[in-house]
């Protein structure tokens, strides 16, 4: 940590070469370093209460922080992680000292609260108006295992990430049938995991070292769908030119998993309930039976109660499949696993991208109270989205799929909110285009010349930011 310390002085010694707009301005784009590398920048003063909080603490603690924790003193915002005070920690700023990776739990102002790392530094020769001389720098980053760590108590031991009483419920059925070979029909919303439950099934029964064949019921018309599933033998119909194995031979002795079993033809379903009654089949064409080994196990997302009514399943079928009864509810019934599944989708993606990131409070407001029409499956993808596009280490609003905000209810283009709570809509787009020097203006202020928010809007870098003001001559 203390190339970070060394950093920041480097960098109070480069906006002492010319002259800021302001001081604000000055610890903004300090902040907007940290913030992009995921960081939280804080100034002390000489009572050790906080006189400057980096927009970047909305991101790293909880949304509202930068601004609700100014005048906060180390002793009412955390607390060692070893159970101590701050008074240490105070002891040896006061002496000239360095602090490094002391870890410790953050009070945040929606009373949650974060374990957290931190590198302290007293702030040396430099003197800015408004600022005492005698402050210190506080750094504040979230260890990496904070969340692994979390997710590790939320794996259940079947391998779930889950902690809503449903999905715990369908733990423990699957625990329970560690030893059945009975038939399981698994119901529930398009996109919820009914197949990762039939996969949970295969890996914790005795069949886990035998195959696991799935196939989906409606990929294939009725005629092609029963050569799947038992396969042929040469010129059972025209284009049979050899034998082939079906899906259930595939399987021998492991599991056979019949997705979207609701699409099933009346004709083909008249076909599997024999196969399930007599534990045999016909290859096409054949005349010799062939013997099912494999456990079955279906599921649909398809109302086959009203399916029944309407004529479209056999009821005979239907009971020969629940035996055992599993239903995945959907993603909106379930919130408690929203935020679980949130971070664990996005460590998968962050190893796509290479990079590490952190959801922040008000993002993750939305993913938790977002309907997710289309489940896990639209969560995971969200999060891929998020950690392709994502420009620093934050997955903030602007950086989710548009469609996802306009089904929040939000415009993708809403308006930000400033270090000081105040709106910062977005420019409204001209009649005549604007030249580029026009438009950074109207951004920088608009958001107050907040480097940060600016570079933000902008959908740039702050180095990039800096870079377009010095050309046109705006530092």
């Amino acid at each position: 940590m203390l190339h970070f310390v060394s950093m920041v002085r480097k960098l109070w010694y480069f906006h002492d070469m010319e002259q800021p707009r302001n001081a604000f301005l000055e610890l903004a784009g300090i902040d907007g370093v940290f913030e992009a590398l995921g960081r939280a920048f804080f100034l002390l003063d000489s009572d050790f209460k906080i006189c400057f909080a980096g927009y970047s603490a909305n991101g790293l603690l909880c949304e509202g922080a930068a601004e609700k924790l100014l005048g906060t003193g180390l002793g009412d915002l955390f607390q060692t992680a070893s159970g101590g005070s701050s008074n240490e920690l105070i002891q040896n700023l006061q002496d000239g000292k360095i602090e490094e990776g002391r870890r410790a739990f953050i009070r945040c102002p929606s009373g949650r609260t974060r374990l957290v790392s931190i590198t302290a530094a007293p702030v040396v020769g430099r003197q800015i108006e408004g600022f005492p001389r005698d402050g210190a720098f506080f750094l504040i980053v979230r260890p990496a295992e904070e969340e692994s760590l979390v997710l590790q108590r939320a794996t259940t031991s079947i391998g779930f990430v889950a902690a809503s009483p449903a999905m715990l419920r369908i733990v423990h059925t699957i625990e329970a049938l560690h030893r059945s070979d009975a038939t399981t029909l698994i119901t529930g919303e398009s996109g919820t995991g009914k197949e990762v439950v039939a996969k949970a099934l295969h890996l914790h029964s005795p069949r886990r070292n035998a195959p696991f064949v799935a196939v989906n019921c409606a990929a294939f018309p009725g005629e092609l769908l029963e050569s799947e599933l038992f396969g042929h033998v040469r010129g059972a119909f025209t284009g049979a030119v050899r034998d082939k194995a079906g899906r259930f031979e595939l399987a021998g002795s492991g599991t056979m998993f019949l997705d979207e079993i609701g699409d099933m033809p009346l004709n083909l379903q008249v076909k599997l309930l024999r196969v399930i009654q007599e534990r045999q089949y016909f290859r096409l064409g054949d005349t010799k039976p062939k013997k099912v080994e494999a456990r079955i196990v279906a599921a649909t997302n398809v109302d086959l109660d009203q399916a029944i009514v309407d004529g479209r399943f056999r009821e005979d079928l239907y009971y020969r499949l629940k035996v055992v009864p599993i239903h995945v509810p959907p993603l909106r019934e379930r919130p408690e696993d929203i935020q679980l599944l949130a971070h664990y989708l996005l460590g998968k993606a962050e190893a796509k991208v290479g990079k590490k990131l952190s959801i922040p409070a008000d993002t993750m407001n939305l993913l938790t109270t977002y309907s997710w029409p289309g489940n896990v499956r639209e969560l995971e993808n969200v999060m891929e989205y998020a950690a392709t596009f994502s420009k620093g280490q934050f997955v903030h609003v602007q950086d989710l799929p548009p469609e996802m905000i306009r089904k929040a209810g939000l415009d993708p283009l809403a308006s930000m909110t400033d270090m000081t709570g105040q709106a910062c809509p977005l420019p409204q787009v001209p009649s005549k285009p604007m030249s580029e020097k026009d438009q950074l203006i109207q951004i920088l202020e608009q958001t107050h010349w907040n480097r940060s928010l600016a570079a933000e809007q902008l959908g740039v870098s702050r180095t990039t930011l800096w870079r377009k003001m010095k050309r046109f001559g705006l530092e």
